[in-house]
Order: C-alpha cells, then sequence, then structure tokens
C-alpha cells in the first residue's frame, strides 16, 4: 500500500518484508527500535506487538519503550490500519496481514531480547547525495528566504547512523535515518519489495554476513529507518510529462499538455528494478562508510518518554486577538491529486485551495463539511471530512502517540507520520534546543534524530508556509496548518520533562477498533487443478544448462500463497548440489534480490493457480548443478489444507 490504487493487488514477491529490533538497556531502563519493511505503522499493531511481549516478559517491554518505525515501502501488502481511510485501498481490513505483522514483529524484538550482550554504540552522520529530490519545491520556496539560506538543498541528505559493536568491537548490528521515500517501485508493480531501503539492508547484511548467509537468517542485522521524507522522492530525473520527456511540466500543478497530463517522475534506472537498486546502493555505500568510520561512542543513560495526545484539540498560545488551534482530522482536493511519484486517479491538480462546483456537490453529498471544520482547515478546500465521519467507524485518528528514546547522548523522536523536509528541520532544532540548554551534564554532545512514521499514522506534517501552497503533503495535514507548531510544543514538553525523569500523564489512548474491521476481500474458497495435474507440476521447466548472467523461469501448478504465508520459510529454494557432502544447499530463496516469484490465477471458475519462479543468475553464482522448487500449501473445498512441493529438472551454472 502507498500509493492508495485499488488496483494494484499483490501478486507475488521480490524481497520479503522483514522486522529488525535493536534492544539497548542500562543497569536500570532498556528501549527496543523496531524497524519495520511496511508502508505505515498501525497503533492497533503495536497495541497487539505490546500485548504478546507483555505474556512473554512481563512489563519489560511496554508501550512506553518499544518504539515502531516503518521505512515507508509502497511495496507491501495493507488492510492492517485500523482507520477507515486508510483501509479503502486494500478493500477494508485483511486478518493475514495483521497477524502476519505482528507475529514477525514480536519474534524479531524476541530474537533481539535473547541476543542482548554487553557492548557499544557508536555515532556518525555524513551526506547521500543523488539520491534525493524534493517533489514540492514550490511549498518548500513558501518558507521564509532567511530560513532557506541556512541550508545547501531543499532536501535533507544527512544520514545519522548508530553502530552496535560487542565489547570487543565485534559488529553486532547498524540503523541509520535517512529521508528519502521508498516509492523506487512505481504503482504499477504487484510484487511485494522493501523498495530501495529493504534493497540497502540486505545488501549491508551481505557485507557483514557473507554471501553465504540467506535474507533475513545472519546475525548481523542492518536497518534503513526512515525520516523526514515527506516531500522527498527517489525519482532524481524529476517529473517528467508522460506522453513527452522533453516537455517541461508546470511546477505548481505538476501537469504538461496545458493540464491533460498528470507529470510523472522518473528514477535512474532503465526500469523501477534498476531505480530501486541504484538509490538503495547509494544509501548502502554512505552508510558502509559511516560504519567504519563510526568512532564516537555514546556516553550516558538509557530513558524514555512517551504520551497520547489529542491532535484534532490542541489549544496554541494565542497572538493578540488571534486564537490558534488544531483541527478535526480532514483531507483537501490536493490529496486525491497524488504526487509526482504517483498521480491521483481523477481530476483534481496539486496546489488547489479552491474548491470546483462539480466536486463540492459530491463534497456534500458524502458528507458536508461543518463551517467550524472549513474555517479552522482553511486556505485547504475539504474533500474529505474525515473528523465528522464516523460511519462505519473513525476514518483518521484523533489522538496519537508521541514518544522520546534517549541512548545516552542520543535523543530518538517517534513522530506518526510523514513529515516534510523544513518541518523536520524545525523540530529536531526546537527538541535540541531544550537538550542543549536543560541538560546540565555538557560533557557529551547532544544528538536528534527524527524517526518519522513511528507507532501510528496520521498522513503529514508541513510547515505553516507549505500548507499555504496546498500541494499534496499540504492537503493531507489533517490536523491543520498549525500541526507542526502543535507537535513542536509536544516534543520540547517530552524533551523537558525527560532530562528532568519526571513523569507525564500517559493520556488517553486511542480506541482499539480491531473487533470493528470491516474486509471486502474474499478469503480464498478452495484450489483446483485440471484433471491430469497435481499441485507442484512444473508446467514450463529450466533448460538444461545457462550462464552467469542469464535468467531461469520455471512454472508450477500452485496453490493460493494466501493458504500459507511461509513466515520464516520461502515459497520457493534455488538449490545447489555440493559434491562434498552429496546435498542440495539452498542458494536463494524468495528473500534474495536475484529471485522473484509470481503468482497468477489462471481459471477463477475451478480455481486453477500458477507460480512463476525467475532467478537471474548473478555473476558471483557458483558453477554447478542447480535446481528451483517450489513450495505451496493447496485448499480443498473442505477447507483443508494440504502441503505441496514442486522442483524443476537439475541444470547447470557455467561462467
Amino acid at each position: 500500500m502507498g500509493y492508495a490504487k485499488v488496483s494494484q493487488v499483490t501478486r507475488g514477491i521480490h524481497t520479503r518484508q522483514f522486522s529488525r529490533a535493536f534492544v539497548v538497556g542500562d543497569n536500570s531502563s532498556r528501549v527496543a527500535i523496531v524497524s519495520i519493511d511496511s508502508g505505515m505503522v498501525s497503533h492497533v499493531v503495536k497495541m497487539e506487538v505490546v500485548k504478546a511481549l507483555k505474556e512473554t516478559f512481563g512489563d519489560l517491554y511496554t508501550e512506553e519503550n518499544v518504539l515502531l518505525t516503518a521505512t515507508h515501502t509502497h511495496a507491501a501488502p495493507g488492510g492492517y490500519l485500523q482507520y477507515l481511510l486508510y483501509l479503502i485501498p486494500s478493500q477494508g481490513f485483511i486478518r493475514q496481514t495483521f497477524f502476519s505483522l505482528v507475529k514477525g514483529i514480536v519474534k524479531s524484538v524476541e530474537r533481539a531480547h535473547e541476543s542482548i550482550q554487553p557492548g557499544y554504540i557508536y555515532w556518525n552522520e555524513g551526506e547521500v547525495h543523488n539520491a534525493s529530490i524534493n517533489r514540492s519545491p514550490t511549498a518548500y520556496e513558501n518558507n521564509p528566504e532567511e530560513e532557506r539560506k541556512r541550508y545547501e538543498d531543499n532536501v535533507d541528505k544527512t544520514m545519522f547512523l548508530l553502530k552496535f559493536t560487542d565489547i570487543y568491537d565485534k559488529p553486532l548490528g547498524m540503523i541509520n535515518w535517512f529521508a528519502v521515500h521508498p516509492t523506487s517501485m512505481n504503482s504499477s508493480n504487484q510484487l511485494i519489495s522493501g523498495d530501495n531501503k529493504g534493497a540497502a539492508s540486505l545488501m549491508f547484511e551481505e557485507m557483514i554476513n557473507g554471501m553465504e548467509a540467506l535474507p533475513g537468517k545472519g546475525p548481523f542485522v542492518a536497518a534503513f529507518a526512515q525520516s523526514n521524507a515527506g516531500d522527498v522522492s527517489p525519482n532524481i530525473l524529476g517529473a517528467r510529462c508522460p506522453s513527452d520527456h522533453s516537455e517541461k511540466c508546470d511546477i505548481d500543478t505538476s501537469t504538461c499538455k496545458g493540464g491533460k497530463e498528470r507529470c510523472i517522475a522518473l528514477g535512474p534506472g532503465q526500469d523501477m528494478f534498476e531505480s530501486t537498486w541504484i538509490i538503495g546502493r547509494r544509501q548502502y555505500k554512505v552508510a558502509k562508510n559511516l560504519f567504519k568510520t563510526a568512532y564516537q561512542r555514546l556516553a550516558g543513560p538509557v530513558l524514555f518518554i512517551h504520551q497520547f495526545i489529542d491532535m484534532s484539540n490542541v489549544e496554541l498560545e494565542s497572538n493578540g486577538t488571534e486564537r490558534r488551534t488544531t483541527c478535526k482530522p480532514a483531507m483537501g482536493f490536493s490529496f486525491a491529486a497524488g504526487t509526482i511519484d504517483c498521480p491521483g486517479e481523477f481530476d483534481f491538480l496539486q496546489g488547489t485551495t479552491k474548491g470546483s462546483t462539480l466536486w463540492n456537490i459530491v463534497v456534500d453529498f458524502i458528507r458536508r463539511p461543518s463551517k467550524e471544520l472549513k474555517a479552522c482547515q482553511a486556505p485547504k478546500p475539504i474533500l474529505l471530512a474525515t473528523g465528522e465521519m464516523s460511519l462505519p467507524y473513525k476514518w483518521q485518528p484523533d489522538v496519537v502517540p508521541t514518544q522520546i528514546l534517549q541512548i545516552g547522548n542520543a535523543a530518538i523522536l517517534g513522530m506518526p507520520a510523514e513529515i516534510t523536509t523544513m518541518a523536520g528541520r524545525r523540530l529536531r532544532e526546537a527538541v535540541l534546543r531544550v537538550l542543549e540548554e536543560k541538560n546540565y551534564d555538557q560533557s557529551e554532545e547532544m544528538h536528534v534524530v527524527l524517526a518519522s512514521l513511528s507507532n501510528a499514522y496520521s498522513s503529514y506534517v508541513t510547515t505553516f508556509e507549505e500548507y499555504q501552497v496546498q500541494r499534496y503533503e499540504g492537503a493531507s495535514t489533517m490536523y491543520g496548518q498549525h500541526t507542526l507548531e502543535a507537535y513542536i510544543r509536544q516534543f520540547e514538553m517530552l524533551a523537558d520533562h525527560l532530562l528532568l525523569r519526571d513523569d507525564v500523564d500517559p493520556g488517553l489512548e486511542p480506541t482499539n477498533l480491531l473487533g470493528q474491521q470491516l474486509s471486502f476481500k474474499l478469503n480464498v474458497m478452495f484450489d483446483g487443478i485440471r484433471r491430469g495435474r497435481n499441485f507442484g507440476d512444473v508446467l514450463e521447466d529450466a533448460h538444461p544448462r545457462y550462464r552467469t548472467g542469464s535468467t531461469v523461469k520455471v512454472t508450477f501448478v500452485s496453490g493460493h500463497p494466501r493458504n500459507d504465508m511461509m513466515l520464516e520459510r520461502s515459497f520457493l529454494h534455488v538449490e545447489r548440489w555440493n559434491n562434498g557432502t552429496e546435498t542440495w544447499e539452498v542458494a536463494a530463496t524468495d528473500g534474495n534480490w536475484e529471485t522473484k516469484y509470481y503468482w497468477k490465477r489462471t481459471n477463477s471458475l475451478i480455481g486453477d493457480s500458477t507460480s512463476t519462479v525467475v532467478w537471474d543468475i548473478p555473476p558471483t553464482a557458483k558453477s554447478g548443478i542447480y535446481r528451483i522448487r517450489h513450495f505451496g500449501s493447496s485448499k480443498n473445498i473442505l477447507q483443508i489444507l494440504k502441503p505441496y512441493t514442486g522442483t524443476s529438472r537439475e541444470f547447470e551454472v557455467v561462467p
């Protein structure tokens, strides 16, 4: 999910989703940071994760000291958030997706807990170049000139990195934060993928664990987490006119041909897979250098603070006769226009500050916004008055979690939304000022990291000035033009209490809507096969011989992949014969970059399906005898599952 296209339905796997957990503690406290290859974090997912952790560890891991943060890949399954607006593209709530996420996250924390040992944490930072552009430059340019002059770029190019080692400086793990959307895989993609950040993680883990280690199986964990990427695209060739790449796009509306075509941003590669690899590799190379040169050891306590806040009704200080507040949630017209990474489906334009007669009629039919909401959200023309819509249940959250984790002299801000470049800079600076002014131990320089898309999801946060332009990000800033100011005040307060070791009121926790969820996505009814076939039969086999750099493709008779999600297993194996041990060894799975798994329902009436395994043989592949295997489960009319295996012919790989 992420592109909000109902037609974008999962049809296979390019790379697996991984949950990467880091547990840090001292003698009196501990925190857990979990980076997840997902579009967002749902608060109800976190609730279930904490519930499961409490069953095993008691009060060791809680809502307050566990931070879940999403990479924001737009190539992962949806259907796990609890608010209606975010469930429309997935045709409702998908329980399999939800509980698969919960299980995977819990398992990663359990493994991090089991591997706790004495060690050190090092800090480093550096810039990533040629990996990001600002997709809403006109909104950014509306920020004060004196503020913009302080920065060389209209995107935040700094990568912040934590290096984890044992007491002998043996590498244990790494997490970094860098602001770029994982939208290298475009909206035509139907394969699950970690996108550019997932690719970077695979590269880094392979570097440390070795090429023989399968994805997700090595001891070293590398997370490429998200930061203030709200207005940041990886498609660095910029917006282009679809029918004529040489024609310039209107910078205000991101259209061409007189507004008849929506401009689309292009990545640096020949296709989306290559673009994903390139942007991922640029992040990986910087992280690799920062990891090797990290020398500043973090020192100080491990602390945490957490509070729920009703962002729909924050009273800010009045300026004379002016009364400033946040608003009930609402989405503007430009929300439906989409972005240059994925334009919207209808005739909406970015930068729209006035509604149209036709769409105003549609808006009034869905839910006419109240006068109070219109006034509060202005200059946003309201398309969806989500804060005033409650059927069949809430459309967007009012209450969201805010959190700060302190690891020595580094503070990590858990932001429950996507936040733009300048908004993120302001928030980081505000918290840093508090930490520097009120931290009486000045022996160590303080660092502040912004972890966006953490613990919950509440769309976007822009600056006040960016909001006035009403690009996609401003139209999606659901609590109105003073949202950033409210968040800055909230995080300043949390930072102040954190330094004083002073507890805060936990706030009113959001309602758990898990029991109210609706789904319009049918479960798998049954799998059928044509006469004379068995599940796992090979329909298209491998050739006898291949050279490295070529592609193997094998198609099998299969069941529906939703019958068994194959958690911690694989729908495919690329296996190599070991002459020494006289056994087949797994060389690649569905988590490897060089494999792709495609599923297709060939006959809906009888439930006939095929699964195709594609292996792009890497140049580093060893010569020898290989085979392709496919694993799955079929479901009969009585709903009984039966596992099956399919195996290709043996084939030779030569240089």
